[in-house]
């Protein structure tokens, strides 16, 4: 972006083709609000305004918002280096760049646009002919001084001019009252060389020396006679010490006008001070004041987010979110019981299908998942010291081991259950299948499958509904479901599904959402009890016993107080609604083992 400016030094208005700032535009990401949090939009900074669009091609439509810089406070934001927060009076717009070379360039452009719109500069002051501006006050006083003022000359300095000027002047009158009594002596030497030889005309009688003689040979005079016309009536002398008592009459008066000047000056020069130092306070206390403002009018903005710096505490922090997930339960509630299920055919392929590990290039990383998942997953944790018993509720129990790594909270979960009437192929199914995921699955904002690695193999990219003030979350991963064959003939057949994360060229992260990493295992057997007699086994003589263990990092800081009473609050929700769909899903249906 090119920028011109006009000299700091010059009182004359600025002209716009050569110093007005020029245009700036790019992307910035905004805040929005607690449930959209950052958006990239379009923004453009041109003739002292900020405007933003929804991005570069809806200009043509126009902003969607605009802030006027003259009064505007730039903030750079004290922990976050790409940020910085704009305010005039009560609107503020938190805005971040891409990173911190970008954010200092868009906070100079805008100081630049706000100088040059007029407020805040001594230059601006001379542009609007402020009544302010003792010096443009001064140079009112005389065309004359124009020049001297443009060069930044004061009265004190105007004053030692004219010091020097009197002292020239002084001496020049000096000099020509010496001339003039010079004159006055030789006019009255003449005269009197006049009056005599006129007395000797009247008598023959002359010295011969008197005479000289001509080319003709006659005598002529040495003095030839002077008119006392003119001289009498003029006393030189006289006029020369009037002109000179006059004149430094004239200069004691003017002199006396710059002194009353100078402290007439200085009077205005203190109270100017005790005004700029009554604005000084001012603009500290409504400083003081809008900050306290933001803190209560602004309660959604970015600074309550989560985060080591955030400026709401642990206490309201955890009843925010408890409130919001309240809120989002009453929701769920209401669309359960307002929503038909549509029935869906889900074909469920044979269980040889997934027995095999597959060929895609995932594939070793997937069998070395499911093996760890074999060996540890399905450890017995109750003489383990480390895990803790959290929730006991009839056949379900959750487990938790603490786990704290660069004060983010990593606590492994492990959850039993035992499902009456399912199998553990049809429990996986449900779990692994992508096209009923949004029926049971309720935390989900939206996903899609980025890409099928092969018949058991998906890469899948899900946002997940924000729970203000924690930001929003979204996860990459890969979803795997096996059939792991028993080794010995007594023992049931295991079905897995792990979900763990990977990184996609088509899913990169964004500012918008706090990328989460996940390690998550759905491990389930089927215990089959003998029917009395011949009858045909039933729904009622099958048992799934489940095991699920997660592995979470939620990708950012936020109290770990807050992160263990949310998974204590919502796994055993999660688990009962998910077997309570899949028991629904199944009644009346064929068993699939």
């Amino acid at each position: 972006m090119s920028e011109k400016s006009s000299s700091s030094g010059s009182d004359e208005d600025v002209e716009p083709e050569s110093g007005q700032p020029g245009e700036l535009g790019g992307v910035l990401s905004k805040w929005t609000n607690y449930i959209h949090g950052w958006q990239d939009r379009w923004v453009v900074l041109k003739n002292n305004t900020l405007s933003y669009y929804k991005s570069e091609d809806e200009r043509e439509y126009g902003c969607r918002g605009s802030l006027c810089l003259s009064k505007a406070v730039i903030t750079p934001h004290e922990f976050d280096e790409c940020r910085f927060d704009i305010s005039v009076n009560d609107s503020v717009w938190y805005l971040r760049a891409e990173d911190p070379e970008h954010r200092l360039r868009w906070i100079e452009s805008i100081e630049l646009h706000r100088a040059e719109s007029g407020y805040g500069s001594e230059t601006s002051l001379r542009r609007h002919g402020s009544m302010l501006s003792l010096t443009s006050a001064a140079s009112a006083l005389s065309s004359a001084s124009t020049s001297s003022f443009k060069k930044g000359h004061r009265l004190r300095e105007k004053l030692a001019e004219m010091e020097t000027f009197r002292d020239i002047l002084c001496r020049q009158v000096d000099t020509l009252q010496k001339y003039f009594d010079t004159c006055a002596d030789v006019s009255k030497d003449e005269f009197q060389r006049d009056r005599e030889e006129e007395d000797e005309e009247e008598f023959p009688t002359r010295p011969e020396g008197e005479h000289n003689h001509n080319n003709n040979g006659s005598k002529e005079k040495l003095f030839s006679p002077a008119s006392p016309k003119g001289m009498n009536g003029i006393d030189f002398k006289g006029e020369a010490i009037t002109f000179k008592a006059t004149t430094a009459g004239i200069l004691s008066t003017l002199s006396h006008c710059i002194e009353l000047m100078v402290k007439r000056e200085d009077s205005w020069q203190k109270r100017l001070d005790k005004e700029m130092e009554k604005r000084r306070r001012i603009e500290d206390a409504y400083k003081s004041a809008l900050n306290e403002l933001k803190k209560k009018s602004h309660y959604g903005g970015p600074d309550y987010e989560e985060g080591p710096n955030s400026l709401i505490n642990e206490d309201e922090f955890f009843d925010a979110v408890e409130a919001a997930l309240d809120r989002q339960d009453k929701i769920e509630e209401q669309c359960q019981s307002d929503k038909v299920r549509i029935p869906r055919l889900t074909p469920v392929p044979p269980g040889d299908a997934f027995s095999t590990i597959g060929t895609h290039r995932f594939a070793n990383k997937v069998e070395e998942m499911v093996q760890n998942h074999m060996t540890y997953s399905l450890q017995d944790v109750g003489g383990d010291a480390n895990w803790q018993l959290v929730i006991e509720e009839g056949e379900m129990k959750v487990y938790r081991r603490e786990v704290e790594e660069n004060g983010i909270v990593l606590d492994p979960l492990k959850a039993t259950h035992s499902v009456k009437g399912v199998t553990g192929h049809e429990v996986c199914h449900y779990f692994w299948d992508t096209a009923v995921r949004m029926d049971w699955e309720t935390t989900i904002e939206n996903f899609n499958v980025v890409e099928t690695l092969s018949d058991n193999a998906t890469i899948v990219y899900q946002t997940h509904k924000r729970v203000w003030p924690a930001s929003q979350r979204d996860v990459l991963y890969l979803s795997a479901i096996r059939k792991i064959l028993a080794t010995n003939e007594n023992d049931p057949d295991t079905w897995l599904v792990c979900n763990f994360s990977v990184d996609h060229d088509k899913a990169a992260p964004t500012n918008r959402c706090v990328r989460a990493k996940i390690n998550v295992a759905m491990i389930c057997q089927t215990l089959v009890s003998p029917p009395e007699g011949d009858k045909e086994i039933s729904r009622d003589n099958i048992l799934c016993k489940i095991t699920y263990v997660a592995n979470v990092n939620p990708g950012g800081w936020a109290p770990a107080s807050v992160l263990r009473a949310v998974a204590k609050r919502e796994y055993p929700k999660f688990l009962k609604r998910f077997t309570s769909y899949v028991q629904e899903k199944t009644a009346g249906k064929p068993i699939l083992f």
